[in-house]
């Protein structure tokens, strides 16, 4: 190769490389169908609202029968009572309230007429993207910090993007290490992040009623 060539494959690899290290976060815009079915956004308001006032007997209401809670053998409306410790004298302290509030507030998307997937990061999370590998930042100016404490340097600040996990590093606190869109490894709140393996729910209509025909997180 002659030395003016072999010149231009050098610089051609160190763009390359260095577009790589600043490319843009991936835009991830929120995602929410319920609207184009009056009889399930209606029915989605009114689950909201028993979740929101910790009501166990209206959202159990509405739990299938065979509802799938994990990927083992724990599935069915007894084990979401005992996973949910709805079975409890005192359900104002389950965990349900906060997982499921989340859940319903995430929007989502229909797979069909009859299937409604929520929240919108499983829904709608982009098939050429490891959810094990990358994170989804939901919310609006959400600050990347040098460092895990809210005193850091600022690295940048997102709007509603994927970003990639940074692998082999334990996660800090109420922090989330990520790789900023120049490059280099930051924090954001864990309150602004989520995973499309997080809790996530599938509705369906049966006999011209909503269930919800699954609660569960992991893969």
């Amino acid at each position: 190769m002659k030395p003016f060539n072999k010149l231009l494959a050098v610089s051609f690899a160190f763009c390359l490389t260095l577009n790589s290290a600043f490319a843009a976060p991936h835009s991830f815009k929120p995602v929410d169908e319920a609207a184009k079915q009056a009889d399930f956004l209606a029915f989605r308001q009114q689950l909201s609202s028993a979740v929101a006032r910790h009501d166990a007997k209206a959202v159990l209401a509405v739990v299938d029968a065979h509802i799938q809670n994990g990927f083992g053998d724990d599935n069915g409306f007894a084990n979401f009572k005992k996973i949910w410790k709805l079975n409890q004298a005192n359900t104002k302290t389950s965990p349900l309230w906060k997982e499921l509030g989340l859940v319903l507030a995430l929007g989502g998307k229909f797979t069909d007429r009859n299937t409604f997937n929520a929240p919108y990061i499983a829904a709608a999370w982009p098939e050429n993207l490891d959810g094990f590998e990358n994170i989804a930042v939901v919310g609006k100016e959400v600050r990347i910090r040098e460092k895990p404490d809210t005193k850091s340097k600022v690295l940048a600040t997102v709007s509603y993007v994927i970003l990639p996990l940074v692998q082999g590093t334990q996660w800090t606190g109420n922090w989330v290490p990520v790789k900023a869109p120049n490059g280099k490894k930051g924090y954001i709140a864990a309150s602004y992040a989520r995973s499309p393996i997080d809790y996530r729910a599938f509705f369906e209509k049966k006999g011209g009623k909503w269930k919800m025909t699954s609660f569960l997180a992991g893969d």
